[in-house]
């Protein structure tokens, strides 16, 4: 497994559910196109794989 993951927020949050709008948050993610680099682990995987429908993901 890679060490780290570039995660980018590739679709809007406008009308999701409210855990689904803290997840995206809670990644550090604010507009749509932005990317954070975040540590690989079990945390960070099950926050991604919750709102694996709006964002997009690469190991780095």
């Amino acid at each position: 497994m890679a060490k780290q993951l570039e995660i980018t927020l590739k679709r809007s949050i406008i009308g999701r559910s409210e855990v689904q709008k803290a997840t995206v948050k809670t990644l550090g993610l604010r507009k749509i196109n932005q990317t954070v680099v975040r540590e690989d682990n079990p945390a960070v995987r099950g926050m991604v794989n919750r709102v694996s429908h709006l964002v997009a993901v690469k190991e780095v």
